[in-house]
């Protein structure tokens, strides 16, 4: 779908100052996207013969997307600007709201510092990436959520859901519980855990599982849970 972006200015004739922009997000493969983006944008301009300075700015996942054959629309797809956000997430450094548009396609293992990195410069965006990273993870609670983006860990303890999760513990026939939870969100700050380390936790009595899971907030990879079970084994 296009959006255009027009300015408000005019000059005398009434027609915009500046150029009207069309700006497309393409993330899935498509075979007819680029005889659509040409149909749309000739259409747009039949429809808006005032606007005399416009661009086409499409936004992709990688270059490796088939949005269809090229052939016939060289002249035109020349004239379009292509937003790359692989390549987009190796620039260093990055303006954060760039990176900001990067969190989608980025490995999950660069979330924490790339959300981290934006969240320093602009915390007014803790409300944009959270959602962003929510809707790519629908499996994942809220609070697993801010484990990956690495929220700040006093904003997370004192969320109502991991007060709930860490108090887990205390209640009679639920380690299990507790502790497959607290396994979920060591996975997603530390890698994938070995089956011996796995066992160790499980074997945990609860105040160690829930000192666990209060001190898992403050890990930043596997090195701090060796740590953490070499001094409480």
């Amino acid at each position: 779908m296009l959006w255009p972006r027009e300015s408000t200015g005019c000059g005398e004739t009434g027609s915009p100052a500046f150029p009207v922009v069309l700006l497309e997000v393409q993330m899935h493969p498509d075979p007819g996207f680029h005889h659509r983006l040409a149909a749309q944008t000739y259409r747009f301009l039949q429809q808006h013969p005032q606007v005399e300075h416009w661009a086409v700015v499409v936004i992709t996942p990688h270059s490796r997307l088939s949005l269809g054959p090229t052939q016939a629309l060289q002249l035109f797809l020349r004239q379009v600007a292509w937003i790359n956000l692989e390549e987009l997430s190796r620039r260093i450094p990055l303006d954060p709201l760039l990176n900001l548009l990067t969190l989608p396609i980025r490995p999950e293992s660069e979330l924490a510092a790339s959300s981290q990195q934006i969240l320093a410069s602009r915390p007014d965006l803790e409300q944009v990436v959270l959602p962003m990273l929510m809707q790519r993870y629908p499996e994942l609670s809220r609070e697993e959520i801010m484990v990956i983006a690495g929220i700040p860990h006093e904003e997370l303890r004192h969320t109502r859901a991991a007060q709930e999760w860490l108090a887990e513990g205390r209640q009679e026939g639920r380690q299990d519980e507790a502790a497959a939870m607290t396994l979920r969100l060591l996975n997603r700050r530390c890698g994938s855990l070995s089956e011996a380390t796995t066992g160790q936790i499980q074997a945990l009595p609860l105040e160690q599982l829930e000192a666990l899971a209060d001190a898992l907030l403050d890990f930043q990879g596997p090195a701090n849970l060796a740590t953490w079970l070499a001094a409480n084994s």
